[in-house]
């Protein structure tokens, strides 16, 4: 029989053991998660000796449980002794890394590419490297597409002759006859190219690309068209023309809707890869078609980058190949059948006004944004109202105000309580735009209107909005206009509104300040005190809570105190517990 010290260092396994070996998966996921705990107490010896062993062997688990374990096998070299016991993480990640689960394969990856970097260059070689050479060439294709994420980060530390097997591995994979390895090389292609030696990439990367760009599978040829950014950055100009363009012309024109729209949506990147020149030859045409495309989700993608592409074209020619090649297109747009292109149009065309000026703005977007303020799709108004902004810059927003305000009358009153909400979130910048004279004349009433919207949310939103517009237009506005309105709402017959009145004075009493919080706002959250209705009178409490350190002492002594006193003697328990809470705070007591 061990001495007691003797038992006690192998009560941790011993539980752990017990833990793994539990029905119930929590259990099991808990002592997972406490391994570096487990760990520290068994010391880096018995880890390496006697954990990590078992942890290899045994596990067969729910796959919750092996993320887990790959996730915490990830932070475990100081655990096992640091780097230079390093390799000792590497048996139970080899294993993770071929499970069928595809998260926990990718997870052991990460843990993998993470510890490599705490190899030194030997081990690497003599430990690491014969890893990755055995997923790459393992029978599973689960074994094989995790080799895929690991080669990046040997390469660069072995000698040359390993370096040459590395690329051996990866050309094999890339003709892999699973579709799912050629995918996953696909995927790492434009992070391998970054770490070959130029030479290699001419005569290595650009032949496999070339090969990938034209697999049978659109989704192997679309992850070919992302490596394409990367490998376009690492070539010198002069050889872009013969080794890239070729094989992007095709994509762009491919069959397959996914591997344009993947074009299309990489499409910025690709253009500051190639250069200005390239562009203005290739990518235009190539934009003008993606623009086109028969296929809505391409269009769609395309218009998202109208605004970058214009943005990022050679200043010498940018306004023409603008006017003459991107325009036609975008007037296209304006009237497309599908409401998903016209809302991803919309959210960038404003930003054209500034590239253009304003002269070409007032000529040809101005109609085009008028056009999309009367859409009868509430995403494609909307949008062009919260990019006003730009528009403003240019010419000014007076230019559209009196196509502006129907549309934003429609939209404040749209069936979708969501599309209502976002009007209110743009009110205050509008009312900044247009000034106080456009805004009370045209806008106020429906800021009012929104305070008794059936939804909660918008009046929530409307009450937010009025504290931002007197923060924007002033105390006197405010008293003015504001005030009166949201003080008659104090008598309206349904108790909703009345509470509105309540939410709206503790928003506005800052901004208001002292005098007509006083005056105007406490004699009416005083008289409602009195109300039949439980929830309008604990809200009373709750006001005089928040506007009590904007009043003087002495309407808080003389006014507040005895209202809140006798609300601290109600008959309903919510209102005497606020009443109570308001004098504590107040410190009334």
């Amino acid at each position: 029989m061990a001495g007691a010290d003797g038992d006690d260092s192998l009560y941790p396994i011993a539980v752990l053991i017990d833990e793994l070996r539990n029905e119930d998966v929590q259990l099991r996921l808990n002592s997972i998660k406490k391994l570096s705990t487990i760990a520290l107490a068994l010391g880096v010896e018995r880890t390496r000796t006697e954990l990590l062993p078992f942890l290899t062997d045994t596990i067969y688990d729910e796959d919750e449980v092996l993320l887990a374990l790959a996730e915490q096998l990830g932070n475990f070299t100081m655990l096992v002794g640091g780097p230079e016991y390093v390799h000792c993480l590497l048996p139970p990640l080899e294993s993770l890394a071929t499970v069928e689960e595809t998260v926990v394969r990718d997870k052991a990856v990460e843990s993998l590419r993470k510890i490599s970097q705490e190899h030194s260059p030997v081990d690497l070689e003599v430990h690491f490297e014969p890893l990755v050479k055995r997923l790459a060439s393992g029978d599973w294709f689960t074994s094989r597409t995790s080799a895929c994420g690991l080669f990046s980060v040997c390469y660069p530390r072995v000698s040359s002759t390993v370096k040459a097997e590395i690329r051996q591995h990866f050309r094999t994979l890339c003709s892999d006859d699973t579709p799912m390895v050629r995918r996953a090389a696909a995927s790492k292609l434009g992070e391998f190219a970054k770490v070959l030696e130029l030479d290699y990439v001419k005569s290595d990367i650009i032949s496999l690309f070339t090969a990938l760009a034209s697999d049978e599978q659109d989704s192997v040829r679309l992850l070919a068209v992302e490596a394409c950014v990367s490998i376009a950055t690492l070539l010198p100009q002069e050889d872009l023309e013969s080794l890239v363009m070729p094989t992007l012309r095709q994509a762009a024109e491919d069959k397959s809707w996914r591997v344009r729209y993947m074009v299309a949506d990489k499409f910025s990147e690709l253009q500051k890869a190639v250069g200005p020149e390239i562009t203005k030859n290739d990518l235009v045409p190539a934009f003008q078609n993606l623009l086109k495309d028969c296929e809505a989700e391409v269009r769609a993608a395309a218009a998202n980058k109208v605004k970058e592409f214009c943005e990022n074209l050679p200043e010498d020619n940018r306004e023409q190949i603008i006017m003459t090649h991107i325009l036609p297109c975008v007037k296209e747009l304006v009237s497309d059948t599908n409401q998903h292109v016209k809302s991803a149009l919309a959210s960038v065309i404003m930003g054209l006004s500034t590239i253009l000026g304003k002269d070409n703005t007032i000529e040809h977007l101005l109609p085009l944004f008028l056009a999309q303020l009367k859409d009868e799709c509430p995403e494609v108004r909307l949008n062009i109202i919260s990019n006003l902004d730009c528009v403003n810059e240019v010419i000014g927003i007076r230019q559209l105000s009196q196509s502006l305000l129907p549309a934003i009358v429609e939209l404040a009153e749209d069936a979708k309580w969501r599309v209502r909400l976002a009007i209110i979130e743009y009110m205050p910048l509008l009312a900044g735009q247009l000034g106080v004279e456009f805004f009370d004349e045209k806008l106020n009433t429906l800021c009012m209107a929104w305070l008794i919207d059936h939804v909660y949310a918008i009046r929530e939103a409307a009450t937010c909005n009025l504290m931002k517009l007197v923060e924007k237009f002033g105390a006197e506005w405010a008293q003015n206009t504001i005030v009166p309105k949201v003080l008659g709402m104090a008598n309206d017959p349904n108790y909703l509104h009345r509470m509105t009145t309540l939410f709206c004075i503790n928003a506005l009493s800052e901004a208001c300040g002292q005098d007509i919080t006083t005056k105007q706002m406490l004699p009416v959250v005083l008289k409602m005190s009195n109300d039949q209705v439980a929830n309008v009178r604990f809200n009373v409490a709750k006001s005089l809570q928040k506007i009590g350190p904007v009043l003087d002492s002495n309407a808080l002594q003389t006014e507040v105190k005895p209202v809140l006193e006798k609300l601290a003697t109600d008959t309903d328990m919510d209102v005497k517990y606020f009443a109570q809470e308001a004098i504590s705070v107040l410190v009334l007591a």
